[in-house]
C-alpha cells in the first residue's frame, strides 16, 4: 500500500517519498518557499514545527536553507512540560537542529514555562502566544493512535483544545502512556496555518492515516480535524 491508494479529501495533496532524507528535503524546499513567499507579501514568516524524533531530518535541511531568517519566528505545536534542556524537549531539539547555521537568526516562541503546575504553565503559554504572528507554515506528524500536535485521544482537556471556536491557544494535555505531561497548541489556533502539511514515515503510520479517512469521529483520532484541504501530506515508506 502506498499514499496514492487511499482515498483522500478533494484537493488534499500527496506526495510518496523514496526515503526518509528525501523527505525531508523535499519537505525543507516546500517550507522554504512558502516562508520566502510570506516574507515577501507581508514582510514576515511564522513556522509552527511538531517534535519527535522524525522531523530531525527535516530540521536539519531547512537549517542550511538561504533565507532571510531574522524575519521568521519559529514555534511549537507541542512541548513536553520539561526545561529545554531536557533531552525530552522539543524546544531543545529544535535548538539544537534547526536553529543553526543560517537559521540561527529566527526568533523561537517556546511553549515551557517554569510554573509550579501544568495548568499554570498552560495559562502563561497561552498568554505568549498571543504574540504569535499569523501561522504562515505548520508541519505535523502523528502517533499511531491517531494524535497530533499532543491531541491526544480521551485526554481530559481534548474536547476543549478541539472547539473550532476556542479561546484558548494553549491547553494542558496528557499523554495516555508517555511519561510527561504535554502542553499543545489547540485547534482553535493551528486550523488557522496558512499552508498546512503533515509528514509521515513508515506503513504503520501509513495504516492509520487510511484509519482516520473511514471515519470523522475526531475525538478518537484528532488528526481527521486536519484531514482537509488544504493540506499536503508528504510520506516514505
Amino acid at each position: 500500500m502506498t499514499i496514492f491508494d487511499l482515498d483522500l479529501p478533494i484537493d488534499v495533496q500527496a506526495s510518496s517519498l523514496g526515503d526518509p532524507q528525501q523527505l525531508a528535503q523535499s519537505l525543507a524546499d516546500t517550507v522554504a518557499d512558502a516562508l520566502r513567499s510570506a516574507i515577501d507579501s507581508h514582510g514576515h514568516a511564522t513556522l509552527v514545527v511538531s517534535g519527535g524524533r522524525s522531523p530531525v531530518r527535516f530540521f536539519q535541511c531547512l537549517a542550511q536553507v538561504d533565507l532571510p531568517w531574522q524575519q521568521v519566528t519559529i514555534s511549537l505545536a507541542d512541548e513536553r512540560w520539561v526545561p529545554a534542556a531536557h533531552p525530552d524537549s522539543n524546544e531543545g531539539l529544535v535548538r539544537r537542529h534547526l536553529l543553526q547555521g543560517p537559521a540561527s537568526k529566527a526568533r523561537l516562541l517556546g511553549l515551557y514555562q517554569p510554573t509550579e503546575t501544568l495548568e499554570a504553565a498552560a495559562l502563561a503559554a497561552d498568554q505568549a502566544l498571543a504574540e504569535l504572528p499569523p501561522i504562515d507554515v505548520l508541519v505535523l506528524g502523528m502517533g499511531e493512535d491517531g494524535h497530533t500536535a499532543s491531541l491526544f485521544p480521551a485526554s481530559p482537556n481534548l474536547s476543549l483544545a478541539l472547539q473550532v471556536d476556542s479561546q484558548r491557544r494553549c491547553l494542558p494535555m496528557h499523554a495516555p502512556s508517555a511519561p510527561h505531561q504535554r502542553l499543545s497548541m489547540t485547534l482553535a489556533l493551528l486550523s488557522r496555518a496558512r499552508l498546512p502539511l503533515l509528514a509521515l514515515q513508515g506503513v504503520a503510520k501509513l495504516e492509520t492515516l487510511a484509519e482516520a479517512l473511514r471515519g470523522d469521529d475526531v475525538a478518537t483520532m484528532p488528526i481527521r480535524a486536519f484531514l482537509r484541504a488544504p493540506l499536503a501530506i508528504y510520506w516514505c515508506p
